[in-house]
């Protein structure tokens, strides 16, 4: 039995356009279970390559690709690139470091 989608994942950047020249909508729908899914683990459903992909805005906030996202969250990958003060004002810089392990204190 199919499940319908009941999250919704913007894509921008080089994912973004990634997608759109496979053909493929930018902005993705998926069924994600009440307990949650890493965001790695989407990110590899939809063909997105890990290494271009900082982090994950779930509901307004910058995580990194282990955080969990659930059914009605908003979703939106973060791809590499972005500029210098922004990767710090929206949070990305320190995503990014957890992606990679790297101590955050």
């Amino acid at each position: 039995m199919e499940k319908n989608p009941n999250a919704r994942i913007r894509l921008f950047g080089n994912l973004y356009t990634l997608r759109r020249k496979r053909g493929l909508p930018t902005v993705a729908e998926i069924w994600l279970p009440d307990s949650g899914r890493p965001a790695c683990e989407v990110a590899e459903e939809l063909d997105l390559p890990l290494e271009r992909i900082e982090g994950v805005f779930c509901n307004h906030f910058a995580h990194g690709l282990d955080h969990l996202l659930r059914p009605g969250d908003e979703i939106a990958f973060i791809p590499t690139g972005v500029p210098g003060p922004h990767r710090y004002m929206l949070g990305i810089h320190e995503a990014g470091k957890r992606n990679r392990g790297t101590n955050t204190d």
